[in-house]
């Protein structure tokens, strides 16, 4: 899943920014309201975390103005703030949930959860196919025909990857950008060792492989 954090707490950024990546959550970060509003409105996310008091245009302000425009992500504000006022003020802007600083990871992650389930059920699209294989984003099951698939955080993301992109060819670039977060190629074989774990679970014991590679220019998920 991709984040957008806007945070202007460098020390607190960090920390989410580090948290979330171990959890498999793709993140951008922006530490400003005008650079965050434009992030927020120019690229599809799957949730937001803002914080109520970054300069230039403030999170309240964000809320709303990507309300206005139609924009449904879901949104957890982030304040000092903790009056009940200011916490109606966020939830009438449009914001889906509100914590108070100092918050505890676990519960920022549990609320994030929460409020993706929450859009996922509204959309309807908790099930993931592609022909005989079945991905459940709520309970992060995974199976194969029959035959269940148990799958590490980053293999979880990977496939959800090449599943919602499934046909057609996914780019080791397309990869390192949307499941890893790396906005360059770090010259590893990171890609190369997961979708080889991956394969070993998804097509091991079957006929057909789902898994394809394209040499020289990346992968492929296929019925």
């Amino acid at each position: 899943m991709k984040l957008l954090l806007i945070e202007d707490d460098i020390e607190s950024a960090k920390y989410l920014i580090k948290g979330l990546r171990e959890q498999a959550y793709v993140v951008d970060h922006c530490d400003n309201g005008k650079d965050g509003l434009y992030r927020a409105a120019s690229e599809k996310y799957d949730a937001m975390i803002i914080d109520r008091m970054v300069p230039e245009v403030d999170g309240v302000t964000i809320i709303q103005t990507l309300r206005a425009s139609g924009n449904e992500t879901p949104m957890i504000i982030l304040t000092a703030l903790d009056k009940v006022e200011e916490r109606v003020k966020g939830l009438k802007a449009g914001a889906d949930d509100y914590l108070a600083k100092p918050y505890s990871f676990t519960e920022l992650l549990a609320r994030l959860e929460a409020i993706t389930r929450r859009k996922a059920a509204e959309k309807a699209v908790t099930k993931l196919v592609c022909g005989d294989l079945e991905m459940d984003l709520l309970t992060r099951e995974v199976k194969r025909g029959d035959k269940p698939i148990d799958l590490q955080a980053r293999e979880f993301a990977l496939l959800e990857y090449l599943i919602r992109n499934h046909g057609t060819v996914v780019t080791r670039t397309m990869l390192l950008e949307n499941v890893w977060d790396y906005n360059f190629d770090p010259q590893t074989n990171v890609i190369d060792v997961h979708i080889s774990r991956l394969r070993q679970k998804i097509d091991k014991g079957f006929e057909k492989s789902m898994i394809q590679t394209l040499r020289g220019a990346g992968y492929k998920l296929v019925v």
